[in-house]
């Protein structure tokens, strides 16, 4: 089926995939999806800013060839926190094949290389599909805030 894709890559988010994750955002806006994400406003403005300022913090995308299948990051380290929070998107038409599990797992070994102990994370209550994924790959949901699951994982020593 995917026999002639090109290699699925990791890639940090730069200046040249501005076009290709406005096109990913808004595919997640057809899609419904940005009640369930919205960890900033999806403006080419903004994006660029983003990119020109981070500086601890880490955004990147999944990609085959130049089409952008997820969307991680890991931030909060720029404004201070100790602990980042961990977002992740995948497009409409490439879930359920395990690609949420690779971005988590990609940036959970973002986090430690970077010193982090523990990650935290927020998914919308109703979003019981990616807060299943969530626990299986570990993390504790402690509280509820604002229609939100607070959850943080302990990342291995």
């Amino acid at each position: 089926m995917y026999r002639d894709a090109p290699p699925l890559e990791c890639r940090r988010l730069g200046l040249e995939w501005i076009q290709p994750l406005m096109n990913f955002l808004h595919d997640l806006q057809e899609a419904g999806d940005k009640e369930l994400f919205h960890p900033h406003p999806f403006t080419e403005d903004v994006i660029t800013d983003l990119i020109k300022h981070v500086h601890k913090d880490v955004y990147c995308v999944l990609v085959e060839g130049r089409q952008i299948l997820g969307y991680g990051m890991l931030r909060g380290w720029d404004e201070g926190f100790e602990i980042p929070s961990l977002g992740i998107a995948i497009h409409p038409a490439a879930r359920g094949n395990g690609l949420g599990k690779v971005l988590m797992q990609i940036l959970h070994v973002c986090a430690m290389r970077k010193g982090a102990a523990t990650v935290r994370l927020r998914v919308k209550s109703e979003n019981t599909r990616a807060a299943n994924l969530y626990q299986h790959l570990g993390y504790e949901f402690r509280s509820e805030e604002a229609g939100y699951l607070v959850g943080f994982l302990r990342l291995p020593v």
